[in-house]
């Protein structure tokens, strides 16, 4: 029985490591590097095609979840063949993201995935040829909050964020370095990660965050932010504050009775994705 499954894994690994304008071709491929002694995993959609992508967005998945789930239920592959992007589905240790609550697993073990996804950014902007300000990330639930924590701890690396139902530990200290162009989505009906705050339990354990507006005001104090105005959007409201610090902006919606789900456009008329990926193009530098 040969050894055609192991050439088939060989000859794959050495087709990832090929400069980006020949895995531009090439699909979804499954890709590993070696962060803190641990072989960590991810997910990279390349549009057919393409030999120059012009930006990359990491799409970070939820608590027990994997990068593979969260391209599905995100359906970004469709939005990076859209616009012409690099999209790379990180998986974190135990189905989870040491987001700073301290409930995680990797959170316990003290797993830096802050370090893991800057040196994943690196790698992928230096073979695809990403230029400075062409990064951004997104994520659903804890990979909601993973995503907040790289954008105060690594703005110099991320130009936006759009976290999904997801806010931010009680006690993680955030102090962006630079200004982050923010577009927060959240159900007020969310029982997993209340729009009020207050008491999380998910993968791990328990944990206390902060509220859906809260985590909004923060951001437009951090990015010094004019008043914001609120506006009526089917199914909720958006809040948003334009010309922040260094053309940032702030953009906050709140989805009336919508749960711990990520809004597709098919139960709501809220799309997340392509709402997303729509702020992101905006705020590319």
């Amino acid at each position: 029985m040969s050894r055609r499954p192991t050439a088939f894994v060989v000859a794959l690994l050495l087709l990832f490591t090929l400069p980006a304008e020949h895995a531009s071709a090439t699909g979804d491929l499954p890709g590993a590097l070696t962060f803190g002694g641990v072989q960590r995993t991810y997910v990279l959609h390349v549009p057919a095609g393409v030999q120059h992508p012009t930006a990359l967005v990491l799409n970070l998945h939820g608590g027990g979840q994997t990068g593979r789930t969260q391209a599905a239920l995100t359906n970004y592959n469709a939005i990076a063949d859209q616009r012409g992007w690099v999209v790379a589905y990180p998986d974190g240790i135990d189905f989870s993201w040491a987001d700073g609550r301290g409930a995680s697993i990797p959170d316990r073990r003290g797993v830096d995935d802050v370090g893991f996804l800057a040196t994943l950014i690196g790698r992928l902007s230096h073979d695809f040829g990403i230029a400075p300000g062409r990064v951004f990330v997104t994520g659903m639930s804890a990979g909601g909050f993973m995503a907040t924590r790289l954008a105060c701890d690594r703005a110099d690396l991320v130009t936006a964020i759009a976290p999904v139902a997801s806010t931010l530990g009680n006690a993680v200290h955030c102090n962006p370095s630079r200004p982050v162009s923010v577009l927060t989505v959240h159900g007020t009906a969310d029982t997993v990660v209340p729009y009020r705050g207050g008491r999380v339990v998910g993968r791990g354990g328990a944990s206390t965050v902060v509220s859906a507006p809260t985590m909004a005001d923060r951001w437009l104090a951090f990015d010094r932010c004019p008043r914001a105005v609120s506006t009526p959007i089917d199914g909720g409201k958006r809040l948003a504050a334009n010309g922040c610090a260094d053309g940032t902006e702030v953009a906050f919606v709140t989805i009336e009775g919508w749960g711990h789900t990520w809004p597709s456009g098919r139960a709501t008329a809220f799309d997340a994705s392509q709402a997303g990926a729509q702020f992101f193009a905006a705020h590319g530098a």
